[in-house]
């Protein structure tokens, strides 16, 4: 047998083992595909929806929330860091007491993380220009001395400590729900076994009384166009709710949760 044909034999006889030996790899191929494509974590439609069915929201705060950029965070099973919170309580101060009305206005997503801002976060912020400096040299000076504008909110992250599943708008608010009451912005159902007729009768006619309670104007006006926060000699606070534009402006001033003064300009 000359070499030309015993290797052709030899070529033929292999055939079947290289057969084989691409069907196992193709297996193999096809056993990774799931692995390789599996979905881990929420997908960017799920965020949307979230996005869509939460910013904007009214809610009333259960606990009393910190200022600062780190805020109250909650565990997968919505359970609060009570020591985390009094620590930024402790380091940052009170930003919205319980009961006070907050408005979701910002929401991050991270792989293991939501954060949710309210009332425009707890973090103080300049406008773009106050960090602008003109100057020759070493010698600049900002060119607008504005001070830093105070922040009146928080934020609340709940950290799932895995990838984030994909959750509902409905899951989430249950998630948020040990730090939020997102029900309480119904007059209707808050107010009617519980208020004097002369507060329904105001809210009705969406006017403001004093003696009111947050709930109460919220439920009357809505949420205010400004918020300004004043310190007493006794070291107290008093916020003032601020509604529309000069020269028509309503000034609502509230001491702790109650209204004590309603002007009307």
């Amino acid at each position: 047998m000359t070499a030309w044909r015993w290797r052709k034999k030899r070529r033929a006889e292999n055939i079947p083992r290289r057969r084989l030996w691409r069907g196992v790899w193709l297996l193999c191929a096809l056993a990774m595909v799931p692995l390789c494509f599996s979905k881990e974590g929420m997908d960017q439609k799920t965020r949307i929806e979230i996005i869509r069915g939460l910013l904007r929201e009214m809610a009333v705060t259960k606990v009393g929330l910190p200022r600062g950029k780190r805020g109250v965070r909650l565990d997968a099973q919505g359970k609060l860091d009570k020591n985390g919170a009094q620590n930024e309580l402790r380091a940052n101060g009170l930003a919205m007491n319980p009961g006070s009305p907050a408005q979701i206005t910002k929401i991050e997503f991270k792989e293991k993380s939501i954060t949710v801002e309210v009332n425009g976060g707890g973090r103080t912020s300049k406008k773009w220009y106050q960090h602008i400096e003109v100057g020759m040299g070493d010698d600049t000076e900002p060119i607008a001395q504005q001070q830093q504008t105070a922040a009146f909110g928080s934020s609340i992250t709940v950290d799932y400590g895995k990838p984030l599943p994909d959750l509902t708008v409905e899951q989430v608010k249950t998630l948020l729900s040990g730090v939020l009451d997102f029900s309480r912005h119904s007059p209707t159902v808050l107010y009617s076994p519980n208020v004097t007729p002369q507060v329904k009768e105001a809210i009705k006619n969406h006017n403001v009384i004093v003696g009111m309670d947050r709930d109460a104007v919220l439920s009357a006006k809505g949420s205010p166009d400004r918020r300004v926060r004043e310190d007493k000699p006794d070291g107290s606070e008093i916020e003032n709710w601020i509604y529309g534009l000069p020269p028509h402006v309503l000034y609502i001033t509230f001491d702790g949760d109650q209204v004590v003064s309603v002007k009307q300009y």
